[in-house]
């Protein structure tokens, strides 16, 4: 069921188009990431999807289920967020709950809940100002749930996060995925390997490429040799180059990257090959090509 779908939406700041007919489906009760370089526009997505600016042209539609301001139903994180670092951790959540509309008793109710999901009950009277990137992070995906939205939405949740803070919030991220759905951005595909159902990558405020992960790793990975050899292959990579069981390969000196469609086809060419036999070879490694191969092709083509 789709939570949350867009048509052709764009937003234009004067001449300067930041989302060019842009089309989303995000699903219920999954983990969605919109991935893409700086500058992609996928803040701007975001914003309009949460309400905080409106689009210039297109259509936002949130599942009718749940009826009325779309905005009720959404938590939101944003890249840079703001705390008030004299409130511990546990006032800035009841102070978030009560401006979404719960009453004290619920806020309160909410936050010890919240509080234990993201793992800051030890450290709720603790004021702000004494907590760590991580913690803040943790605190503000807690502010977001509080008032048990649908779907919530992070901006570059790790993207300012040192390898600790950025593997908390990620393991978080996956225990969250049982209790809402998540729509988040980041420019690191790594992450959203790590966590995410479906993904959508954007390049110059277009949708360039999207799918479930599954379906981008069966449709765009591809077999790989790694070879390293004592000597340079310039010599024998032009022999083979253009031969129709290499799909392109990438040769730095001594080291060559081949990518191929058929691998068994490509291993029998190039051991049964003589000049190859007679190389002095330190390195013959087959592995896939990752999606970060992928986003870097289509994000810098």
């Amino acid at each position: 069921m789709e939570l949350i779908e867009t048509r052709s939406l764009s937003k234009r700041f004067g001449q300067h188009i930041a989302v060019d007919g842009v089309n989303l489906s995000i699903k219920e009760g999954v983990c969605t990431a919109l991935l893409g370089p700086n500058g992609a526009g996928k803040t701007t997505t975001l914003n309009l999807l949460t309400g905080l600016i409106t689009p210039s042209t297109g259509t936002i539609e949130f599942d009718q289920s749940y009826q009325g301001d779309r905005r009720q139903y959404i938590g939101y994180l944003p890249q840079y967020p703001k705390f008030y670092e004299w409130m511990t951790g546990e006032e800035f959540v009841i102070f978030a709950g009560e401006l979404a509309g719960l009453t004290s008793k619920q806020a309160k109710q909410r936050t010890k809940e919240m509080l234990d999901l993201v793992g800051l009950n030890d450290n709720s009277k603790k004021k702000i100002a004494g907590y760590s990137g991580g913690m803040k992070q943790r605190l503000g995906i807690a502010q977001a749930l509080v008032h048990e939205p649908k779907l919530v939405i992070l901006d570059e949740p790790v993207s300012a996060l040192d390898p600790l803070g950025r593997k908390e919030v990620l393991e978080m991220m996956k225990r969250l995925k049982e209790h809402t759905s998540i729509l988040f951005s980041t420019h690191v595909l790594h992450d959203a390997e790590q966590v995410s159902d479906d993904i959508f990558i954007m390049k110059d405020g277009k949708v360039v490429i999207e799918g479930s992960l599954t379906h981008l790793q069966n449709t765009y990975q591809k077999p790989t040799f790694f070879i390293e050899a004592e000597d340079k292959l310039e010599g024998w990579v032009e022999t083979i180059k253009g031969q129709d069981w290499i799909d392109q390969y990438s040769l730095d000196g001594k080291n060559l990257t081949l990518t191929v469609d058929n691998v068994e086809e490509a291993r029998k060419r190039i051991l049964k090959d003589p000049m190859f036999q007679e190389l002095e070879i330190y390195k013959f490694e087959v592995a896939k090509t990752s999606l970060e191969d992928l986003f870097m092709k289509v994000t810098e083509s």
